[in-house]
């Protein structure tokens, strides 16, 4: 691949510096400059997708033709990145979630290269004055730092890059809501708690994050959890139009949301809308154990209908003492709490005792880890995946 000319080369892919001062200087560069980018972040989007597309061509066919959600997700990515760059033991495996999911792109080494070198040169044109060499220098360094992360995981996944899968029911909920069960040809290896990107028919090439409602089945049927959101291409399709027969493409499983069973702490889970899925999912997995943490269930939304898997929960609730299942609906309705999830969980206190698990709309996360922030529970005991609904 030939280098474009107006751009400087990102150095050649290295380890991370040794010297902690490089580190804590590095991490001051990327912050400070990208807050002066991000009120721009729709312009760098487009630049820089102008940019890869120039310097490698053949990137073109891996993204869909309208690029309007793929440039936010640019958005959402590089703001993750840079609030976990000196934080490594949330990043790593992050980074390394990302490479192995890249593999269903067939993303190649010069592709990490020209990526690299699109996204200086568009930070770079909008950081304008306040761009320096120093800052360059840090750019380069984190992005190498990432890149490498995502190669070394990818080379290392000896799995599927896809895996493909049969739409065999779809179950429409509301206008806006849907369950779609799918049967892959062999089953996913994922864990309780995480999620998949899935390509589908009515969508080519605009991938979406979906987590499995279930625990594994013997007969590797998985049950996703569709929210048409507002301009959310792929979850209004698939509300509106999956159908039995549809053939759907399903990347690796990510995710870091879990319980440990043989942790000393008890869990809190909140989840709100179709956030329940993950948790449902863990809950029916824990259900096969006899003993297991002590797991206090929030499930919240807006209206009654938001809260349609309450039901089930409040079943194997039931049937296990070691689980407790709250409803919370911001809409008055018996027998259900009132208000958001983040007033309702906050007013039980602090919750510095129980490892937390957050699962919902991004708004709905933000809200609700600011929240208990505030009440005082501990940040490196909550836990939430920063996948985005569409």
């Amino acid at each position: 691949m030939t280098a474009n000319p107006v751009l400087s080369p990102i150095p050649s892919l290295r380890r991370h510096p040794e010297s902690p001062t490089a580190v804590v200087t590095m991490v001051r560069h990327v912050r400070e400059s990208f807050a002066v980018v991000e009120p721009h972040i729709d312009q760098v989007g487009q630049f820089f997708y102008a940019m890869l597309f120039s310097i490698a061509p053949a990137t073109r066919e891996m993204f869909p033709a309208n690029m309007q959600v793929q440039r936010s997700r640019l958005l959402r990515a590089l703001v993750h990145v840079v609030q976990l760059v000196d934080r490594p033991d949330d990043l790593v495996p992050y980074l390394r979630q990302l490479g192995r999911d890249h593999r269903k792109f067939g993303v190649a080494t010069d592709h990490f290269e020209a990526v690299g070198m699109a996204l200086i040169a568009a930070v770079k044109k909008y950081a304008g004055p306040h761009w320096t060499d120093d800052i360059e220098r840090a750019w380069a360094e984190a992005y190498t730092i990432i890149a490498r992360v995502m190669i070394d995981a990818a080379a290392a996944d000896t799995g599927p890059a896809v895996w493909r899968a049969e739409v065999v029911d779809h179950q429409r909920l509301a206008w806006d809501l849907a369950r779609v069960w799918v049967r892959p040809e062999r089953p996913i290896p994922y864990l309780p708690g995480q999620y998949v990107s899935v390509e589908v028919p009515q969508r080519p090439r605009l991938w979406r994050y979906l987590t499995p409602a279930n625990a594994p089945r013997e007969d590797g049927v998985i049950e996703f959890h569709v929210r048409g959101v507002e301009g959310g291409w792929v979850s209004r399709a698939l509300v509106a139009h999956a159908a039995e027969g549809d053939q759907w493409r399903i990347g690796p499983p990510m995710g870091r949301i879990a319980v440990d069973r043989t942790a000393d702490s008890d869990v809190l889970m909140v989840a709100g809308g179709t956030g329940v899925a993950p948790m449902r999912a863990i809950v029916e997995d824990l259900a096969r154990w006899g003993e297991n943490p002590a797991v206090h269930l929030f499930v919240g939304g807006r209206t009654p209908e938001d809260l349609y898997d309450l039901p089930l929960l409040q079943d194997i609730a039931a049937a296990n003492p070691w689980l407790s299942v709250v409803g919370v609906c911001e809409e008055w309705v018996p027998g259900l709490e009132h208000g958001t999830l983040a007033d309702v969980v906050t007013g039980y206190g602090a919750w510095d005792d129980r490892e937390v698990l957050i699962a919902g709309s991004p708004p709905m996360i933000r809200a609700t880890v600011s929240r208990m922030l505030i009440a005082g529970t501990p940040l490196d005991r909550i836990v939430y995946d920063p996948f985005t609904l569409d």
